[in-house]
C-alpha cells in the first residue's frame, strides 16, 4: 500500500521517510533531498530502494528521483549502501551512473574498486570526470595505465580530473601544476572543475592558488574545508596549513 502524503513542509526525518514513499514525484524527489542533506541514517534502504524506482522518468529517458537518492547515499556516506550502488552503474542513465559513482567515492569502500575498473574499460561512454575521481579518492594505482591517456582527453575537466588521479598517487609537482593552469581559463566551469580537484588535495600550494582564483568565495570556503577536514582526518603535522585555511576562512566569511 502506498503510504500518504499531505503536503505540508518536511521539519523531521520521520515525515521525510514518509515522503518519500508519496505518489508525488516532486515531494519524493525533495524528500531524498533532505534526508541526505540531514545525513539521516536510518533512511538509507529507503534510498537504496529508490535507486531503482521506475516511476519518475523524464522524456529524455533519466531518472531524477533515482539520482538524487544515489546523491543522498553519498552523503550518508554509509557502507551498506555501496552493492545498491554499484548496481546502480549498470543503469542507462549517464547522470544516474555518475551520482553513484560520486557516491561511492565519498563511502571509501573497497568494494567499489573492481566495479570502477571496469567501468574505465568498458566500450560503454562513461562519466569520465566522476570515474577518474573516483579512482583518484580511492587511491587505485591499478588504474594508472587506464587514466594516463585522459592527461590529454579533449575535455579540460577530465584533464583535469587525470592530474588530479596522479597528483594523488605520485605526489609530483607537474601533476599539481597541471590543475592550476585551469584556474585561470576561460570558461569558468573549467575554473570551478579545477577548484574542487584542488579541494582533494592537501597541499599548501593549493590553498594559496584556492585563494587567489576567480571563483565565487562560496567555492573557496567549501574548497578550503575540504582540505582542512584531508588534514585533520591524516593527523598530519601541517599545523602552518591548517592556520593560514582557518585564517582565510575567518576573512572570506566577512566578506561574504
Amino acid at each position: 500500500m502506498t503510504a500518504t502524503y499531505s503536503n505540508e513542509p518536511i521539519f523531521s526525518a520521520e515525515a521525510a521517510q514518509t515522503a518519500l514513499q508519496s505518489e508525488d514525484n516532486q515531494i519524493r524527489y525533495y524528500a531524498a533531498w533532505w534526508l541526505g542533506k540531514h545525513q539521516v541514517q536510518e533512511s538509507c534502504a529507503a534510498l537504496c530502494e529508490a535507486l531503482f524506482d521506475e516511476r519518475y522518468r523524464i522524456p529524455s529517458g533519466g531518472y531524477p528521483l533515482r539520482r538524487q537518492a544515489a546523491r543522498a547515499l553519498g552523503q550518508l556516506k554509509n557502507p551498506q549502501a555501496v552493492e545498491s550502488l554499484i548496481k546502480a552503474c549498470d543503469c542507462d542513465d549517464f547522470r544516474l551512473r555518475e551520482a553513484a559513482i560520486q557516491a561511492l567515492a565519498a563511502i571509501g569502500d573497497r568494494r567499489a574498486v573492481n566495479p570502477l575498473l571496469e567501468m574505465m574499460q568498458s566500450n560503454q561512454k562513461q562519466p569520465y570526470e566522476a570515474l577518474i575521481e573516483a579512482l583518484a579518492t580511492l587511491k587505485v594505482d591499478a588504474a594508472d595505465s587506464l587514466i594516463r591517456p585522459y592527461l590529454n582527453d579533449s575535455s579540460e575537466r577530465v584533464q583535469c580530473a587525470a592530474a588530479r588521479y596522479f597528483y594523488v598517487l605520485t605526489q609530483q609537482p607537474q601533476y599539481l601544476n597541471r590543475i592550476l593552469k585551469y584556474l585561470n581559463h576561460e570558461n569558468m566551469y573549467v575554473r570551478w572543475a579545477a577548484i574542487f580537484d584542488l579541494g582533494a588535495v592537501a597541499h599548501r600550494q593549493a590553498v594559496e592558488a584556492i585563494l587567489s582564483a576567480k571563483v565565487p568565495n562560496s567555492l573557496k570556503l567549501l574548497n578550503l574545508k575540504r582540505i582542512l577536514e584531508t588534514l585533520i582526518d591524516s593527523d598530519t603535522n601541517e599545523t602552518e596549513t591548517s592556520q593560514l585555511i582557518f585564517k582565510s576562512i575567518d576573512d572570506l566569511l566577512i566578506q561574504l
